[in-house]
């Protein structure tokens, strides 16, 4: 098996770095969808707009149409979710809890060994992470929300925090829970707002320690010490702190080339001293220290900003990059680059960026300029993009109609291909673009993984694969091409159908050469399927 997998693996490293990934994508006019069902127009749809086909997934298609599909993926935020799944969420504990309760429950070290000498058992806090893991790949696999759950992954990515930095750990369940889900449907500058004034942003980009320049130290240390839960040593290091303005100018807003400058960032990061946080390690909430803040005026991107005591400075500056013209490029450009091409055509991204201004960044009108586009109909964007090691290991389950109850180790092979979930290690979040993802020991893992799901070796997930497809006779071949259709949605390139049938080829030969007669390796075929060119592509 070890032999094959690479000689496999060979064919698909180059087949993936030299695929089609177009620069450009041109504009062709929306394929109408006719009398009869076009099932390629439908994977296309269900490759960007959700995480994959599945069986369901096609025939809810069918039985509504792929415009009215997709219309009720626009206008179902928060609808209820299937009793199964609320169960599996349900036992979740995490999932609902407070970033106090989070704290209390699942202390850090130290105070865990105070606990523990009280006699008291607490919970490790790396469960958080593992609770909230599995919830997101419960909801990307079963949930029939599946845009909402394609945006939410998208926003985290746009406003990135990592777990991974000291006290976000407790702070980032109720992040993605109350910062980004509520709001992946609603206004932009709601969203903005909403990330900004979070615990998880303001200590992850170190706004809740900066302070208006020539603050004396000792007069810092009190503004910030304030509520009992004194900042680590390390953490106390007075004055301006400039990295959330630069983030926010940089990866939320006007993106690098926005015509901001250096002073601008710097003006930026003044008004937004003061924005705090109180008890961050005992019970995280936003809070404005006033003696902090910087009371004087300030000129951002032109504009004169009044100097306030108040949080107004801040919201002001908010109010002016969510309207600015920087900004809806910016946006605009990042959602076609995750829905149609790596390389988005500049007259889509103009379009939808005038869309993004005349609705005042309504988001659902965005999306749908997006997926009302030409260029998203376009032969040249189907497959055009390579999945990341998330969009891969879900629509692998998917496809396989796999019953999962998420483990460690399911969570762990994601980390294994590169995407560690809630922890990417930059503020840029994780690379949308396929080259990244183009590299051996990605790759590695992504093959590894089919073939320990198919063949039942993943813990937690069951996959029943004779319910997939029913070949026409019980060959090889046959196998290859009924399983092809149902984890592909398309029949397997002549390149892969070989690549498949010559290493079972090999297994037979070796088989044969001990004087054994094997039946069809069927997990082998799904494995291969899963881990094609083919099935990397989205």
């Amino acid at each position: 098996m070890r032999l094959l997998s690479v000689g496999f693996l060979v064919a698909f490293v180059l087949s993936c770095a030299s695929g089609p990934h177009p620069t450009a994508v041109v504009a062709s006019e929306p394929v109408s969808a006719g009398p009869a069902f076009d099932e390629a127009r439908a994977v296309h749809v269900l490759r960007r707009m959700a995480f994959g086909p599945s069986r369901q997934a096609l025939a809810d298609l069918r039985r509504q149409g792929v415009e009215e599909w997709m219309a009720s993926q626009l206008s179902r935020p928060g609808a209820p979710l299937p009793a199964g799944l609320e169960a599996k969420l349900h036992a979740l504990p995490t999932l609902t809890m407070s970033m106090a309760e989070l704290v209390r429950e699942y202390p850090p070290k130290r105070q865990r060994e105070e606990a523990l000498k009280d006699g008291r058992e607490p919970q490790r806090p790396a469960l958080i992470g593992m609770e909230q893991s599995a919830a997101k790949l419960l909801r990307a696999v079963e949930s029939p929300n599946q845009l909402e759950e394609v945006l939410a992954d998208f926003w985290f990515n746009h406003f990135n925090v990592s777990s991974d930095k000291g006290a976000v750990r407790w702070m980032v369940t109720a992040y993605e829970r109350d910062a980004i889900r509520p709001h992946v449907f609603g206004n932009f500058r709601e969203l903005l707002g909403a990330t900004a004034r979070h615990p998880a942003m303001l200590f992850y980009l170190d706004n809740w320690r900066s302070v208006r320049d020539g603050m004396p130290e000792r007069v810092s240390r009190e503004a910030l010490s304030e509520d009992d839960d004194a900042p680590e040593p390390a953490e106390l290091k007075p004055g301006l702190n400039e990295n959330y303005a630069r983030e926010l100018l940089e990866l939320h807003t006007l993106g690098v080339e926005g015509g901001y400058t250096q002073q601008d960032v710097r003006e930026v990061a003044r008004c937004f001293t003061g924005w705090s946080i109180r008890k961050p390690r005992q019970a995280p909430a936003f809070y404005f220290r006033r003696r902090a803040h910087d009371p004087d005026d300030k000129w951002v991107l032109g504009q004169r900003i009044p100097g306030q005591r108040s949080v107004a400075d801040g919201d002001q500056v908010l109010d002016l990059l969510a309207r600015h013209p920087s900004t809806a490029r910016h946006v605009a450009r990042k959602l076609a680059r995750r829905f149609v091409s790596d390389t988005p055509p500049p007259a889509l991204v103009e379009r939808v960026a005038k869309v993004f201004l005349d609705s005042d960044g309504d988001l659902p009108t965005v999306y749908r300029a997006l997926f009302q586009s030409p260029e998203f109909w376009a032969p040249e964007a189907r497959a055009a993009k390579v999945k990341t090691p998330f969009e891969f290991v879900v629509s692998a389950l998917r496809a396989t109609e796999a019953e999962v109850t998420v483990r460690p180790r399911l969570v762990q092979s994601l980390a294994k291909m590169g995407e560690p979930l809630f922890r990417a290690p930059a503020p840029t979040g994780f690379p949308e673009g396929a080259a990244p993802w183009v590299n051996s020991g990605s790759l590695v893992a992504r093959l590894n993984f089919s073939l320990e799901l198919v063949s039942g070796r993943m813990p937690g997930t069951e996959v029943a694969l004779k319910t997939l497809a029913t070949p026409a006779e019980p060959t090889e071949r046959a196998w290859v091409e009924a399983l092809g259709q149902a984890l592909l949605g398309a029949p397997p390139s002549e390149e892969t159908r070989a690549t498949i049938l010559d290493a079972l080829s090999k297994r037979a030969e070796a088989a044969s050469a001990v004087g054994e007669t094997r039946p069809v390796d069927v997990s082998l075929i799904a494995g291969l399927l899963l881990g094609s060119p083919e099935f990397q592509k989205q």
